[in-house]
């Protein structure tokens, strides 16, 4: 990999080179699973999380999901699942979801990158930042879903009280 590739923002590479490149820069474990797939790790405020993307050519989409650790006992599926609704409806980019047969919450984004099949610094830094930000956003509101006793409309009003000044 060339890293004047990267230099500007306007410069696009191949998906998974471009984000190798953004998570080697930012000193973030990572590793190929595959020709189309990379996996990195990177600490949040609230927890680890797992960042896979995938590279699927012949739709020419970038697939990024972002794993915040929160598994869901069955107990507790359905409130999680209203939560995840009212939480989608805040989101402009990308949506949660939770996988039925495992519990686990992640968010997912699909960028579709067209006939030159390459991915800029800018466009990277988006989608990997807004996954990150997302799920900082929103690991509260499924805390307090979880553990905090509230329901889902009570734990994402108290979630998304905005902070004024500074400590």
């Amino acid at each position: 990999m060339d890293d004047e590739l990267y230099d500007e923002d306007e410069a696009g590479a191949a998906p998974i080179d471009m984000l190798a490149a953004f998570f080697a820069a930012h000193g973030w474990t990572h590793e190929h699973v595959g020709e189309d797939e990379i996996v990195a790790t990177t600490q949040g405020s609230w927890a680890n999380y797992e960042l896979r993307a995938i590279w699927r050519d012949e739709d020419q989409v970038l697939q990024l999901l972002a794993f915040p650790d929160v598994r869901v006992v069955e107990a507790k599926r359905a409130p999680v699942w209203e939560v995840i609704g009212l939480i989608n409806e805040q989101l402009w980019l990308g949506h949660f979801e939770m996988w039925s047969s495992s519990g686990m919450i992640l968010f997912r984004h699909g960028i579709l990158l067209g006939p030159d099949a390459t991915l800029t610094l800018a466009q990277a830094q988006t989608v990997v930042e807004t996954a990150i930000d997302e799920c900082e956003r929103f690991y509260p509101v499924f805390q307090f879903v979880l553990w905090g006793g509230k329901t889902p409309a009570e734990a994402l009003s108290a979630s998304l009280i905005d902070t004024r000044g500074e400590a």
